[in-house]
């Protein structure tokens, strides 16, 4: 037992592992004993949590099986400010209905992921909400302006005269205190949370609390390949994805990341995993590797029958060039001559008619097996035609 315990300690220390800060600290502590409080903190910027969130939603359930008491942040009150975090611009205040709005199905989700019974879940509105001015003034006292500064993309925004805004500067700071609300001896965070999290030091000591060790894990790459999986860069591998979509959109990640993949978001062991690189590298078909990965995730996430589904229609899609057996439909409201541009729009399988013409000079349309080629082509529509954009995008229109 006491061997098994060390083993899961080890994997939690180094495990798709960026940095620790101290990590002798965060060592000795989980040595000793100590039931820890290890807190994540989330704000709801968008309405979904995607595999991207998982790689340090994962860590904290490494916690959570180790015995410690994992806290589980929603930051609704600092989604009113925005995490300048990587940002040359600053972010648009989110209104309270559309944070509302975006924190449903937060706690839902997680709970894939974490034992959510046994996580402390909290809203940082509990204390921000109702701080005074005087505490606010007490709490930004313990830092200076040149401390801000130091942050790399205020630096840049400074070098290229964009605007730098005040309420930016108050963000690391809240979140910092957010430690000292919720007494947190660990805090988890992406690499690019780093700054913000080093806050909670600063802060920690002024209330007579020990200040928290820092773990950090690697950030997880979109569909794209290049860059930071999000909602709005549209690279995402959504959690509540359909099995089909999940399967489907893990099989268009770049090679490069198969292991990486495999590394952040699975529980496929690290030794298996060396010996999918080996094999890879001495010329084995990534393809094999990254169907492995996909219906790893699928299983996770819904389950072994939906992964088996899934990878016979992607076979069905890909492989034979057939449609899906399961698509979205759509009524039209008769059958006709329509714009090929319109249909594209009415069915929601293009953002814009822009967007639509694009997609149709790049060969990326089809419509009733017909490759189309002229965003200005107008089409013969009756129930049981199939309109197909990209690789993955269907709708057969049926009658009313």
């Amino acid at each position: 037992m006491a061997q098994k315990k060390a083993e899961k300690v080890k994997e939690v220390l180094t495990r798709g592992v960026q940095d620790i800060i101290v990590k002798r600290s965060l060592t000795d502590k989980l040595a000793s004993g100590k039931r820890l409080r290890v807190k994540l903190g989330i704000d709801p910027t968008a309405p979904k949590l995607h595999i991207g969130h998982t790689v340090v939603l994962r860590k904290l359930r490494q916690f959570q099986e180790l015995g410690h008491q994992i806290i589980f942040l929603v930051g609704d009150f600092t989604a009113r400010i925005g995490d300048p975090t990587d940002k040359l611009a600053a972010r648009k205040p989110l209104e309270e209905a559309d944070i509302k709005k975006n924190m449903k199905s937060y706690v839902t989700l997680a709970s894939r992921v974490l034992d959510i019974d046994k996580t402390e879940v909290r809203y940082n509105s509990e204390w921000h909400g109702h701080m005074d001015f005087a505490e606010l003034f007490q709490l930004t006292s313990y830092f200076t302006v040149n401390q801000m500064l130091e942050r790399d993309m205020f630096q840049k925004r400074m070098r290229e005269q964009k605007p730098l805004w005040v309420h930016e500067l108050m963000y690391p700071i809240l979140q910092g205190y957010d430690s000292v609300a919720l007494r947190a001896d660990v805090e988890l965070g992406g690499t690019d949370q780093t700054f913000n999290v080093l806050a909670a030091r600063e802060i920690q000591p002024h209330y007579h609390q020990e200040p928290q060790d820092i773990m950090t894990v690697p950030l997880l790459e979109g569909t794209d390949g290049k860059e930071k999986m999000s909602k709005s860069v549209g690279n995402t591998i959504d959690i509540d994805d359909l099995p089909a979509d999940m399967y489907g959109k893990v099989m268009s990640i770049p090679d490069n990341l198969i292991m990486k993949y495999f590394t952040l978001v699975t529980d496929v062991s690290l030794d298996e995993i060396t010996l999918f690189e080996r094999e890879m590298k001495a010329g084995s078909n990534p393809r094999d590797f990254k169907a492995r990965l996909a219906r790893e995730l699928v299983t996770m996430y819904h389950s072994a029958t939906a992964a088996t589904k899934a990878e016979k229609e992607f076979a069905k899609v890909f492989k034979d060039k057939a449609a899906p057996s399961d698509m979205p439909t759509f009524v039209l409201p008769k059958s006709g001559s329509f714009s090929i541009v319109d249909i594209m729009t009415e069915t929601k399988l293009a953002p814009s008619k822009s967007e639509a013409r694009r997609l149709v000079t790049q060969g990326a349309v089809t419509f009733d097996g017909m490759k189309i080629g002229d965003w200005q082509t107008k089409v013969q529509v009756a129930p049981g035609m199939v309109l197909q954009v990209g690789k993955r995008k269907f709708v057969k229109f049926i009658e009313k």
